[in-house]
């Protein structure tokens, strides 16, 4: 089967420069890796055509018998395939793209050991509804990583110091053979930092570093709601051979209420009444977050009904005006009755039977549906 063009394969102009071959491998290389393709053969297919069409345009001199003879010119048994400057810069990307598969880490300047970004950290904070609503500043304590005063940050006893590792070489990676290509690992025995610390400092174990509380301004906006984040950048684990540091997430927990309920911006609350201000009517008040507010509850109100109050709930962080309160009637029913007020309520539930169905639509539209239900 006929090779497909190399520059139809990456996906580039013919005139593409070294960093547009560059971008457009790279690319392919992430989607089709078979690491993260496994078992995909026509994946595994399409890596290992990238992967020699890269090889040979990034190399100029191959580039150029490319353009001049097609694929016979950089036919490893016609012409031969030496390495030239090609070999580095398809190292070079290939190198970028294993460290955006398989982690974080880069290498220090000048070859060094590898640097490694701080792991992010996650404290979970508890606030009011009334704290979530109007904003709050507070200080929290977590934990953190200072330098370890006994040994400077070394990690080695005082009057000792590291020593290069004797597997990298101070490089803190190795080069591994994995079937057909090489990748780069994080050194097994000094684990990237390059070094070896054979009599380690007893308070920090070696580390030069110790594990130590923090206190920080934590500012929670008005609105926020629960399960939002809070990012403090910087203020997570320290980085690893001078890498930077994580960053902390404070993550947002409401507690319960024992009057609302919170549903985004709105708020729900139930307003129970006696079953003589539903039946009589009238004004009565109920809480919000920013005071008293008063409704008008009409005669013959039943369970559940419900009474909107506009613009008495809760702005959200992103909102541009505030959420509405929404009270949910629960008639309540006397309990624990004295004989003389049973006689009063009998006699009443008589007026009641003398008035027809009039005084009770609800109850007679029931059993007229319980009786067809049965007939």
């Amino acid at each position: 089967m006929a090779k497909r063009d190399f520059y139809e394969t990456l996906g580039v102009a013919k005139n593409a420069s070294d960093d547009e071959l560059k971008k457009a491998y790279r690319k392919l290389a992430m989607k089709w890796h078979p690491d993260r393709n496994p078992g995909n053969k026509d994946a595994e297919e399409k890596f290992k055509a990238a992967k020699e069409a890269y090889e040979v345009l990034s190399d100029p001199q191959k580039r150029g018998a490319y353009d001049r003879y097609g694929h016979a010119g950089v036919d490893p048994n016609a012409a031969g395939m030496g390495g030239g400057a090609g070999g580095a810069a398809f190292s070079d990307a290939f190198g970028d793209i294993f460290g955006e598969i398989f982690g974080g880490a880069r290498r220090g300047g000048g070859g060094g050991p590898q640097v490694y970004r701080g792991a992010d950290l996650k404290y979970a904070m508890e606030v009011t509804l009334e704290q979530a609503a109007n904003g709050l500043e507070t200080e929290i304590r977590v934990p953190s990583w200072e330098s370890c005063d006994v040994c400077a940050g070394t990690g080695a006893k005082p009057g000792t110091s590291p020593t290069s590792c004797r597997t990298c070489g101070g490089a803190g990676a190795v080069r591994m053979q994995q079937g057909f290509f090489s990748v780069q690992q994080t050194c097994p025995t000094c684990h990237g930092s390059g070094q070896e610390i054979k009599d380690p400092c007893t308070p920090c174990r070696g580390e030069g570093r110790v594990r130590k509380n923090k206190t920080l301004q934590v500012k929670i906006p008005a609105g926020i709601d629960d399960g939002m984040r809070i990012r403090s950048s910087g203020n997570g684990e320290p980085g690893v051979n001078g890498g930077p540091s994580g960053d902390l997430f404070v993550e947002i927990h409401l507690k319960p209420h024992n009057i609302f309920q919170r549903e985004s911006d709105d708020l729900h609350c139930e307003l129970t009444i006696p079953f003589t201000k539903a039946a009589l009517g009238g004004d009565i008040q109920v809480p919000t977050l920013s005071g008293k507010a008063e409704i008008t509850i009409p005669d013959g109100t039943q369970s559940g009904k419900t009474f909107r109050l506009r613009g008495k709930g809760i702005k959200g962080v992103r909102a541009g005006y505030p959420g509405d309160l929404y009270c949910h009637v629960v008639v309540e029913t006397p309990v624990r009755l004295t004989e003389e007020q049973k006689d009063i309520l009998r006699q009443f539930e008589q007026s009641l039977g003398e008035g027809g169905d009039r005084h009770s639509p609800q109850s007679k539209s029931w059993t007229d549906r319980v009786k067809a239900f049965f007939s």
